[in-house]
């Protein structure tokens, strides 16, 4: 396919400097300058982020869309590097206080694009047709900023030999669990940061597997913070009984704990007096009759009606639990961070049919949102890696304007 020719840089500026560091390692120069042209269409462009749009917005040349639809769908780059800089770029701001783990959700039409399921949404209420992603962000002050992504393949997707090849799977991807993927996402930033202290804050409530997700938490020896399933069983803390006692729900054994005042503080400083009922416990053990000698505390906001709120377990017992319920308030920032993605990044707007090309365009939406977040600047009328956009009226005559 053809290859349309985009001007160098004329003038080193911070878009150029944060494109050569996150793009770095794409093998190819051409490769290098369709990334930094298509984050500059998702900076640049208004409303849709069609690639035909971005194109318009980037390009003079008639045969960009060609180009720029190539390079994300098509062309064989690594994402992971990518994401290694943008980690260690985003971690140049400011250190993570914590490593978040959040969800996209990606509603499609059809049954083509990679991955896509029917899917209960707790935030909407609603059975959706679409993908899902895991995320995991760093929380740089009071922003969380996406570094990286995991793709949930339901099983029929990684069974199905013809789905494979239609969607572009790589032979080593598998089905794995929600709490698999979790770890997974955990163990790369341990890899990939300076920070490696940071508490991990993840909303699990849903998902019926959580305890091997803190069990696995634990023998990586990582703090947390996690909203977990009112059905959670766990064990008392305290005298020990003859006999292995038998585990009782969350709901049931918070009602054990003390009451008390605390002081929540937002990533942003915003405080509010609430009351935090908690309770030390223990989790039942892996083995038939084994115990984690662990000790957790389980904690929820105490409602004025006396329902409990979300139901939390951490491990860092050491700290007040004013500390605590404040982390825990950072599961607010996926969501806004999806949200702002989703309203001016274009998440949404990519069919995603294929395994790479929606991990490329996950990617890129993912360094496009970090940077203009944690810049601060406002979005460029024209960014030095492109010429100056095609004239209006022959956007009009080419479709590239609704």
């Amino acid at each position: 396919m053809p290859e349309t020719e985009l001007p160098e840089p004329r003038l080193a500026s911070p878009f150029s400097t944060f494109t050569d560091q996150v793009f770095q390692n794409l093998r190819r120069a051409d490769q290098r300058r369709w990334a930094g042209a298509y984050l500059a269409g998702l900076l640049i462009t208004p409303g849709k982020k069609s690639v035909r749009r971005l194109a318009g917005a980037v390009s003079p040349s008639p045969t960009a869309v060609q180009s720029l639809r190539q390079f994300v769908s098509l062309s064989p780059w690594d994402w992971d590097p990518v994401m290694y800089e943008l980690t260690r770029w985003a971690e140049g701001h400011g250190p993570a206080a914590t490593w978040a783990i959040g969800r996209a959700v990606l509603p499609k039409r059809g049954d083509r694009s990679v991955g896509v399921h029917r899917y209960f949404d707790p935030a909407s209420g609603r059975t959706l047709n679409c993908q899902l992603g895991l995320g995991a962000f760093l929380g740089i002050g009071s922003l969380q900023v996406p570094v990286d992504w995991r793709l949930l393949l339901p099983a029929p997707w990684t069974e199905d030999p013809q789905l494979r090849r239609r969607a572009r799977i790589p032979d080593e991807v598998s089905h794995r669990p929600l709490w698999a993927q979790a770890l997974d996402l955990v163990d790369t930033l341990r890899a990939r940061t300076a920070n490696t202290a940071a508490p991990v804050v993840a909303d699990m409530s849903d998902d019926p597997d959580v305890s091997l997700f803190l069990r696995g938490l634990s023998q990586r020896a990582r703090d947390f913070v996690v909203a977990v399933p009112q059905h959670l069983k766990v064990l008392p803390v305290g005298e020990r009984t003859p006999g292995i006692p038998e585990p009782v729900s969350a709901r049931a054994h918070i009602s054990c704990g003390s009451i008390d005042p605390v002081l929540v503080t937002a990533p942003d400083g915003r405080q509010q007096h609430t009351h935090a009922q908690s309770v030390l416990v223990r989790l039942p053990g892996a083995r038939s009759g084994a115990t984690q000698e662990y000790p957790y505390r389980l904690f929820t906001e105490a409602l004025p009606d006396g329902s409990p709120g979300t139901m939390w377990i951490t491990s860092l017992t050491h700290q007040r639990i004013d500390n605590v319920a404040s982390l825990a308030t950072h599961r607010v920032g996926t969501t806004t961070a999806v949200a702002g993605m989703e309203r001016h990044f274009g998440l949404l707007d990519f069919e995603g049919r294929s395994f790479p090309g929606w991990y490329h365009h996950m990617t890129l939406v993912s360094a496009a949102y970090t940077y203009q977040r944690l810049t601060h600047r406002p979005v460029p009328r024209h960014l030095p890696c492109c010429p100056a956009p095609l004239p209006r009226r022959t956007q009009e005559r080419l479709h590239l304007v609704p």
